[in-house]
């Protein structure tokens, strides 16, 4: 149940535009473009550690059909179903 949820809730990140970041701009929900470089879907957990090392923090698998786990890196966390990248989102200010 909560691989389902996890998914759906990537999958509603990925709808909204392409590298973009959400933003609050007085009281409403904004899109901005980020300039943040993230790992592209697709990639393996190995072209991923090649390219922006080692995460700052790495989650268990949830699940097991699909297994997602989670990489945190200095603003941004990549997904990954099985051992490919699903999405990498840029964390929001607080």
């Amino acid at each position: 149940m909560r691989a389902r949820t996890l998914l759906a809730l990537l999958m509603g990140c990925a709808l909204t535009v392409a590298s973009a970041e959400t933003i609050v701009v007085s009281g409403r929900l904004m899109i901005a473009p980020s300039s943040i470089a993230r790992p592209h879907r697709g990639q393996t957990m190995r072209q991923v550690k090649a390219r922006f090392g080692q995460p700052e923090k790495r989650y268990p698998a949830v699940g097991d059909h699909p297994p997602i786990t989670r990489w945190n890196y200095p603003g941004y966390s990549v997904y990954f179903e099985y051992h490919r990248v699903i999405d990498a989102v840029v964390h929001g200010s607080r």
